[in-house]
């Protein structure tokens, strides 16, 4: 009697060490692959942007989404501007100049089927200097795989370090 007791414990220690173990395994990959196809969604929508493409706009945008932007102007004042996602696509091919936005050190943080980024960034105007700040991007994956949500950015017109990626058109 006491065999099958000291068996049957046994049992259930190995299978409470076991469970874990495969709880774990069933969970989606969050690692380096995650993380490539997080940054290319934000580069595809960088691209997009100074090819004024909506399709691939659209193809890494969910239209549900909204941005903030945060300026601020010289005199320390601070002002908010929004928009979806939608709208950003709507006004995409409205507009004339060459816009190109250059991130460096992004930080993504990922768990399950939600992301961030977090970086710097540079932006510029038919290839002259217009402003600098910080992207913070939300994305979920989907079954078209990973989609910007939305995020808020700031506008920074003064105190610009220079960018690691060098001048427009180095790279």
């Amino acid at each position: 009697m006491k065999s099958r007791i000291g068996l049957a414990c046994a049992g259930l220690v190995f299978l409470a060490c076991s469970a874990p173990a495969a709880v774990s395994a069933q969970e989606p990959p969050s690692g380096d692959e995650d993380r490539a196809a997080i940054l290319a969604t934000a580069e595809t929508f960088f691209a997009s942007m100074t090819a004024r493409d909506m399709e691939a706009a659209r193809s890494v945008l969910d239209p549900r989404g909204r941005f903030f932007s945060v300026r601020s102007a010289p005199d320390g004042t601070r002002s908010v501007r929004t928009f979806t996602n939608q709208e950003y696509l709507d006004g995409l091919m409205g507009g004339t100049t060459v816009q190109l936005e250059r991130m460096w050190d992004p930080q993504v943080r990922v768990h399950g089927d939600i992301a961030t980024i977090w970086a710097s960034y540079d932006f510029h105007q038919d290839g002259a200097f217009s402003h600098c700040g910080v992207d913070a991007f939300d994305l979920i994956r989907t079954p078209d795989g990973w989609k910007i949500t939305g995020g808020v950015y700031t506008v920074e017109r003064d105190g610009c370090p220079p960018s690691p990626l060098g001048p427009v058109g180095s790279r």
